[in-house]
């Protein structure tokens, strides 16, 4: 496919599953010009590419691989509206994992990435006037509580935080750069009666609301002319209990 030129695409990485899915798919429904990249080829990314998507595979572990995607992103299109910078992984320490192993892995997906492709794809950013472009960086709950669990993970998305406050420094007020902070916003399919008990009972709110509660946070982050530098929460209260 060739370079898109209706209009600037939305850029989606790690859109495979889950809420950068539902995000392409939301974007295609408005007929907007998306670009994916993923990295395991799930069968519901032949059908992103059917309904109009670019689907780049974007092999994020080196720093090498993450250039060679910003390349890719280049030669389909002059501009971008936005990158959504959702591809994530989800490592815990163990006693038979190599804490070097995890934290590096951690830094090199949720900071290394972001961090190299805002500066690799910056110009595609820039130029379309006043608040008319968006980098979205998409962090976690734990990076306000911490997590004993899942502490390298904790540490990069808090690294990924603090990112977004000085890219919004860097390029306002062109790009507006603003982070989505998460918590237990779907189940997954394996998740057993009991787990999703004990997971509604963390939020004050009570409930698992779904991608739509996430699509309606982009939306309003897209279409506003003011808000950057800031994060986000989606959580239900959890702060709070």
């Amino acid at each position: 496919m060739g370079k898109v030129s209706t209009s600037r695409p939305i850029l989606i990485t790690g859109a495979g599953k889950r809420i950068g899915l539902a995000l392409a798919r939301h974007f295609l429904a408005q007929q907007h010009p998306v670009i994916i990249s993923y990295r395991t080829r799930y069968p519901v990314v032949d059908e992103l590419e059917q309904a109009g998507a670019v689907c780049l595979l974007g092999d994020f572990s080196t720093n090498q691989g993450i250039e060679q995607f910003a390349d890719a992103v280049k030669q389909h299109c002059d501009g971008l509206r936005a990158i959504l910078h959702n591809a994530s992984a989800w490592l815990a320490e163990s006693p038979h994992s190599s804490p070097a192993d995890i934290l590096a892995a951690m830094l090199q997906i949720h900071v290394n990435t972001p961090y190299l492709l805002n500066h690799y794809l910056e110009p595609l950013l820039r130029g379309h006037g006043h608040a008319s472009a968006d980098i979205i960086h998409f962090t976690d709950y734990v990076v306000e509580r911490g997590s004993d669990k899942h502490v390298a993970y904790a540490a990069s998305k808090a690294a990924l935080d603090n990112l977004t406050r000085s890219f919004a420094r860097k390029l306002a007020p062109e790009v507006k750069v603003n982070s989505i902070a998460p918590a237990m916003i779907m189940f997954n399919e394996n998740d057993d009666a009991e787990y999703r008990k004990q997971a509604l009972n963390k939020s004050l709110m009570k409930i698992v609301p779904g991608e739509q509660e996430i699509i309606a946070l982009v939306e309003y982050l897209l279409s506003s002319q003011y808000v950057t530098g800031r994060t986000h929460s989606v959580d239900g209260g959890r702060p709070l209990r």
